[in-house]
Parts: structure tokens; sequence; C-alpha cells
């Protein structure tokens, strides 16, 4: 079967043939319909050999993923073959209180065991076929398009699982900033629209950026420059937001992510560009929470699904075959995918 890899340090993706797996026990293997393109990828492409901890290479690529199942191992019986499902990412140990209470994204014995996301570590979705561990970490679509819907897995879960923290600071008459406008942040917006009754102020770096925002619902949009801050300021009378969350985690905007917090605001640090952010008196507002969350757990994945079902959130989709999927990641590194890219293998 085909398989889009990243065989070697510091080399590009690529599309190789690779043997099709088998379902063993416990397992399940799906036909995949839909992988989700993300910057978590290009993060992992870029990690310098002695700081790389996703595994063995080469890797197959793709954390956001969908398929149908073409076949079950010994002792699985909560999925059969030919359905339509979605792949919980974010792999634990299904044994830790965390786990146990679906939340697997904050597994205590995943570092221990060895225990990696797919595409993270784990054989990942941009494949003909996907092996999953275990059948828990499948959640059914019930009919959404896998296409359309896939990038929800991650562009979705995640910045639901941000904003769920936030909820109770963002009533009538609040404001809530999301920095960067694309895979994620185009869905933050839609998500704080649905579920809050804050202003939503988007910033991002050009006003083909920004568009999207207005589009998917932003109340207002400005480009996040070194006027951003005053501007968050200005449409505040001078409080700040009640939230920020910050998509790109670059150094300058967790700087502006601290600046535009109001009083008693969140600061949510989601991107992984590496910035950090200096707390402590006197460094950022009073009583300024911090926060670093990582993707979902398996029941928000579920509560996603059905904002999208209900079509309170949908995705803004460029499509590619495997066979183009590079240039998926070309045009990404490029900063030119408007929302997220998803490879059809069958495409």
């Amino acid at each position: 079967m085909k398989a889009l890899q990243y065989r070697t340090i510091g080399s590009h993706p690529e599309v190789v043939d690779v043997p099709r797996p088998t379902a063993g026990p416990g397992q399940v293997l799906l036909k995949v319909t839909a992988a989700g393109v993300c910057h978590s990828d290009e993060f992992v492409m870029s990690v310098p050999e002695d700081q790389y901890v996703f595994g063995e290479l080469p890797l197959t690529l793709g954390h956001e993923g969908a398929g149908i199942v073409a076949e079950t191992g010994a002792g699985v019986t909560h999925v059969s073959v030919g359905d339509d499902v979605a792949v919980y990412g974010p792999w634990g140990c299904g044994r830790c209180l965390n786990c146990s209470a679906g939340r697997e994204n904050y597994c205590t014995r995943a570092a221990a065991e060895g225990i990696l996301p797919p595409g993270l570590g784990a054989p990942g979705a941009m494949a003909e076929y996907m092996l999953i561990d275990d059948a828990r970490h499948l959640v059914p679509l019930h009919g959404l398009d896998p296409v359309k819907n896939v990038s929800l897995t991650d562009a979705g879960l995640t910045p639901y699982h941000a904003i769920k923290t936030s909820l109770p600071k963002l009533g009538a008459g609040t404001t809530a900033v999301v920095i960067g406008t694309g895979g994620l942040g185009h869905v933050a917006i839609q998500l704080l629209r649905v579920l809050s009754g804050a202003v939503v102020v988007a910033l991002d770096v050009n006003e083909e950026k920004l568009e999207l925002a207005r589009q998917v619902g932003a109340h207002h949009a400005l480009l996040s420059d070194d006027a951003a801050v005053a501007g968050i300021r200005d449409l505040t009378e001078g409080l700040g937001a009640e939230a920020v969350f910050d998509f790109v985690g670059r150094p300058e905007t967790v700087t502006t992510a601290a600046a535009a917090a109001a009083v008693e605001g969140d600061v949510s640090i989601v991107g992984i560009g590496g910035g950090t952010l200096p707390v402590g008196f006197g460094a950022i507002a009073y009583d300024v929470a911090v926060r670093t969350p990582y993707w979902g757990s398996r029941s928000e994945l579920i509560e996603v699904f059905e904002l999208a079902r209900r079509g309170q959130v949908e995705v803004e989709v460029e499509t590619y075959s495997l066979d183009d999927a590079p240039k998926a990641y070309e045009r990404l590194a490029a900063g030119k995918v408007r929302g997220r890219a998803v490879i059809v293998p069958g495409g």
C-alpha cells in the first residue's frame, strides 16, 4: 500500500510503498478515507536528531484520521467491518485515572510505556490503511463526511478543550482573543461564537487570513503586529480580554497574549511555536491564569462531532490525493493553506 512517510531526520515527506498491516488481537484495521495535515507534523520534521523523541523512523504521518473498518482482530466487539469512524488521536494506557475518565490526552503512563499517538510516533493515517491499537480509540461518524470533518479530531478537539476551561469567564460583555486563524484558530472562532457570550477578536498576519476569520464569525479582525495589543485595549475600554487563545505559540504571539489579557483573565498557549512566557508578580496582569492545554478527551471529541452534525461548526478544507500529499506540506510551510489541508487516499 502507499503511505506518506518521514524517513530520515531533516528530510521532506515522501510517498512510498509499505506492507499493508493486519489486525492482531484487540486491534482494528481501517481503510483510510481522510487524513488531516497539521503544523505539528512540520514540528516533528524540524526536530534535530539529538532531540527526536517521536519513535523510530520511517514514520507514517497523520494524526487526524478517519476511515472504514476493514478488519477486526480477535476480541474486538465494539466496532464491525464497514463502520465509518474517526480516530481519537491522543492514545494512552487505558488504565490510569485520567484514561479511565476518557482523558487519554493526559495519560500519566504513556511516556513510561512508550505509547505514542498515530502520526506522532505510531504509524499514522496518511496511508491507504491504518492500524488502530484499540477499538476505544474510534468514534463513530454517524453520517458526517469524513473529508470535511476529519480535522475536527485535532483542529476541532484541541480548541474545544482549551475553550471549555475558560467558558466560566466568557459570559455576555466579555472578550475572547484568537491569535492565529488557520487550521485550529478558524474553528476556535466558531466554537467561541456557539459556546460563549464573548465578543471574538481575531489576530493574524495578513488580510487574507483575517478575511477567513470574519467569514467564520469573528466580530473584529486585527493584524497581529505591534499595534495589536493597543487595538484590543481600545475595543475593551482599556481592560483587555478575559481569555486569549494563542494557536501559534511563537515568542512574539505569547508576548501579545499576555499583554492583551485582563485582570483575572486566561492565557492559553496552544501553538507549539517555541515561545515561553515569564510569569511573576508584575510580569502580567493580576491573577492571570496561564495554561498549556493539550488535545482533548474522548467525550469532548464526541461533543465536537455533535456540533458539526448540527451545522454549528465546520472546517474549511483543501483536498489532496495521497500522491500529492508532499505538495500540501509545501503549501502549509509557505502559509498558503486556507483552513486545513486534507489527504484523501482514494482521491
